[in-house]
């Protein structure tokens, strides 16, 4: 049970800060802006739940044929480029928004397809096909997808609290500084295996 619980908070944590200022934030505040907010968050809950059962089975599947020094070198190294990723920052392109602004029968199958191409190769993931390697798949499944809900869930209730104020800038920072800080550790901790 405690694997369990570490995977799951580990995963919520690093998947909701990968998560800030992501465009999958931007797409859960504009389908918000057409569509009730229930059927939003269903739709990426969905979604995400799908996409992330997919990320923990290849990533656990590395995890048991892999040796895991060398799993947590390449997830550390992965998680600074996460970090880079992020201060890169993520924007909306035209033909995302216009999907983002259709309405069509059901807000929920709409925003469930739209969410679950976006989040194809990334970095949320990836970033959970890495934490896959390193933990229990039950834990990162749930805890990711959790994360990435809540995030999104946040983007929704602050943009609409807020309007387009958002410390965007702010966010970008901190959320890469949190990857990188994820990223030594695991190097960190590779390295002591390894010697």
């Amino acid at each position: 049970m405690e694997g369990f619980l570490v995977a799951l908070a580990v995963s919520f944590g690093v998947i909701f800060v990968a998560e800030l200022g992501d465009k999958s934030q931007l797409m859960a505040l504009t389908f918000a802006t057409r569509f009730r907010t229930v059927p939003v968050l269903i739709g990426i809950t969905i979604a995400t739940a799908v996409v992330h059962l997919a990320s923990v089975a290849i990533g656990y599947g590395l995890g048991a044929t892999l040796p895991t020094d060398w799993i947590s070198l390449v997830a550390g190294v992965a998680f600074l480029g996460f970090g880079a990723w992020t201060l890169r920052g993520d924007k909306l392109t035209e033909e995302e928004k216009q999907k983002a602004e259709r309405t069509g029968k059901s807000a929920v199958v709409a925003v469930g397809v739209a969410f679950f191409l976006a989040e194809l190769g990334d970095k949320t993931m990836l970033a959970t096909i890495t934490l896959a390697t390193q933990y229990g798949w039950f834990g990162t499944w749930l805890g990711s997808t959790l994360g990435m809900v809540a995030a999104d869930a946040l983007a929704i209730l602050v943009g609409r609290l807020l309007g387009r104020h958002l410390p965007e800038r702010a966010i970008r920072y901190g959320a890469a500084v949190l990857f990188a800080i994820c990223g030594l550790w695991l190097i960190l901790e590779a390295v002591a295996e390894l010697t």
